[in-house]
């Protein structure tokens, strides 16, 4: 179930994307009487889901769910159809606009996806607020990755800042020491504070071993729900239980009772846990995932939260500033891709739809979609052939020079970019795989 809730929200945040995305090549295309041949979500070869025709274009959804796209007369694209090349150009022809007019149209994508995700963010702000615990609330300090604990990290310690940047959000710890050039942390520990420096290989270290979140808030152990069926209930676990021990070792934090379970996989062990201030011991069987069956209770709820609230127009420059920290985050992030350890975290579908929650809520929906649209917009926009980036340089080179690439060359260029574009889509999901396969 998880995985088709997962799913769904990936499909049509996808289709949203996808849509918006070709609309934007569609509008500047119209506007510009250029003909518009085909407009389709999702790829169709050999036969369509679903097609009409409404004047000149014909409309459908393909069930190849990799993308979609925008068939433009007169233009070179991965249907690398050049019979329409071979005739004498028409004025209604992409190739025989002004290469102003050809720039507006390949930019137009981009364009339409940069617009949604600040109109997304915008909404978000307005209808949500933007709600956080900041660092100042973690007065059980946070619990780490095991790649901290080679630094010198403790559990219990705060990091107070990466550099001189300081830290308001747990997140943003190991977000400074992968994105930026980070030398040294300052580490509050009990009533001290000291500064521990970074290796030089550090950030490669995060890459090797994938380090989703290198910190996080640490909190007690108690218990919020209850999964019907599950171990916990047949144990006897009820909402409101404080679990402080695991067959007599001491658990004070959700951290470390995670971590007891993780070493007994497939056994019976022995509760210590606090139910309306009475201290009783009870036995639970745990799974071989290392789980029992519970819910924990929230961050937020144990230790405080604030919730910035905005009105409709304040929302807008809130957004704005969200997706372009968004944007700069991701493209600072990007380069690491060109390393060795990078490479290996790249992702396919699985890794994108890893990025839902296992239920459906909105307010994560439209977030994961205004993100996703970002980096739509960036990818679109690589120099690299068969993307609108490709076409984009080119025409900025005859905007330049003067002079048009031949079509042989743009024909040839786009094939060899789809060839690099599968390559990548066959290396990025077949990391999906093997990650699925090392669980």
């Amino acid at each position: 179930m998880d995985f088709i809730i997962k799913a769904l929200q990936l499909l049509l945040s996808l289709s949203i994307l996808v849509i918006l995305h070709e609309l934007g090549h569609f509008f500047f295309a119209r506007l510009f009487n250029v003909r518009v041949e085909k407009f389709y979500l999702f790829f169709n070869p050999w036969f369509s889901l679903f097609k009409f025709k409404k004047g000149e274009t014909e409309y459908g959804i393909g069930w190849l769910p990799l993308g979609g796209y925008v068939k433009i007369a007169g233009m070179i694209d991965e249907s690398l159809d050049t019979k329409q090349l071979a005739q004498p150009p028409q004025p209604w022809e992409f190739r025989s606009q002004p290469s102003w007019q050809r720039l507006l149209i390949m930019l137009g994508g981009v364009l339409m996806n940069v617009i949604l995700a600040f109109l997304l963010f915008w909404l978000i702000f307005f209808k949500w607020g933007e709600a956080y615990i900041p660092a100042e609330y973690a007065k059980y300090g946070y619990t780490y990755h095991s790649v901290a604990y080679e630094i010198g990290l403790q559990e219990g310690d705060k990091v107070l800042k990466v550099n001189d940047f300081d830290i308001k959000h747990v997140t943003e710890i190991g977000k400074y020491l992968l994105l930026e050039a980070s030398k040294t942390i300052t580490v509050q520990r009990g009533d001290t504070v000291f500064n521990i420096n970074i290796p030089a290989d550090y950030k490669k270290k995060l890459l090797s071993k994938e380090v989703r979140r290198f910190a996080d808030y640490r909190i007690p152990n108690i218990v919020d729900s209850i999964i019907s069926g599950s171990n916990a209930q047949k144990g006897g676990l009820l909402k409101n239980d404080s679990i402080v021990s695991v067959n007599g070792i001491e658990v004070p934090f959700f951290s470390d009772f995670s971590k007891e379970l993780g070493a007994n996989k497939d056994k019976q062990v022995i509760f210590g846990l606090y139910r309306n201030g009475e201290y009783i011991e009870k036995h639970f069987n745990i799974d071989g995932n290392g789980k029992v069956g519970y819910g924990p209770r929230p961050q937020a709820l144990i230790l405080g939260y604030v919730i910035v609230e905005y009105g409709f127009f304040e929302a807008l420059p809130a957004g704005v500033s969200k997706g372009f920290g968004i944007l700069v985050d991701y493209i600072k992030q990007f380069k690491l891709i060109f390393s060795r350890e990078g490479a290996k975290q790249l992702g396919g579908f699985g890794a994108i739809g890893n990025l839902y929650p296992a239920f459906w809520d909105w307010q994560s929906f439209w977030y994961t979609t205004a993100f996703l649209s970002l980096i739509l917009a960036f990818m679109n926009i690589l120099p690299i052939p068969a993307l609108d980036g490709g076409h984009v340089i080119f025409l900025f080179y005859e905007m330049i020079t003067g002079r048009k690439p031949s079509e042989k060359f743009l024909e040839k260029a786009q094939m060899i970019g789809m060839i690099l574009l599968i390559m990548l889509l066959v290396y990025a999901n077949g990391n999906d795989i093997y990650r699925w396969l090392m669980k």
